[in-house]
């Protein structure tokens, strides 16, 4: 955010200083403050500048992954660059008022629920595990938390697994709230996501 601003707003942002912020992130990670340092809403592009200059790699890049937006070329970069990476909104926030879609609706995801008699979002977190990825489901109810818990022995068969490509592939967090065509630092959705739409 710019010195002196308020509210959340595109205009507020400033250009990101990238080696001088993880500079400092490295800073707290030698001095044990912080047992490992990370990322957020990496694209491959961000994360490739990041890693030309780091010392210390990110441990972990987290962001927006679930069966309706895979991110494939994220994950094999990632893979090969040692980054870890953790799937926010694995179920893809159902009842969030500002996100458009529903992946728990998705028919593969019921088809595949239906035939190992386990719910949809069982399903969306088994697929994530099975993926290599870790998940971050979030529930108020206590019987849904301690359904998503029940996803650790069992697995989706292969033959169930590649019905996962046929969906259509969706980011429902667009990051609009980033962008302003004439004040913001991201001009535009693409620019924000470097062509990772």
């Amino acid at each position: 955010m710019k010195k002196g601003s308020t509210g959340f707003k595109p205009e507020n942002f400033s250009q990101p200083d990238l080696p001088s912020t993880w500079k400092a992130m490295e800073a707290l990670y030698d001095s044990g403050k912080a047992k490992a340092i990370g990322v957020s809403n990496f694209s491959t592009k961000k994360l490739g500048d990041l890693l030309s200059v780091a010392r210390i790699p990110p441990a972990v890049n987290q962001v927006e992954l679930h069966p309706q937006w895979q991110q494939p070329k994220l994950k094999a970069f990632c893979q090969s660059k040692g980054v870890h990476l953790t799937g926010y909104s694995p179920l893809g926030s159902p009842g969030t008022s500002s996100i458009k879609g529903d992946v728990l609706k998705n028919p593969v995801l019921a088809l595949v629920a239906e035939k190992l008699g386990k719910t949809p979002a069982q399903v969306a977190l088994r697929w994530g595990l099975q993926s290599g990825h870790s998940v971050l489901p979030k529930s108020t109810k206590e019987a849904r938390i301690k359904e998503n818990f029940d996803v650790f022995d069992w697995s989706i068969p292969e033959d169930l697994v590649s019905k996962f490509s046929d969906i259509k592939q969706e980011r429902l967090l667009k990051g609009t709230g980033f962008v302003n065509e004439t004040h913001g630092f991201y001009k535009n959705i693409e620019e924000l996501w470097d062509g990772e739409l």
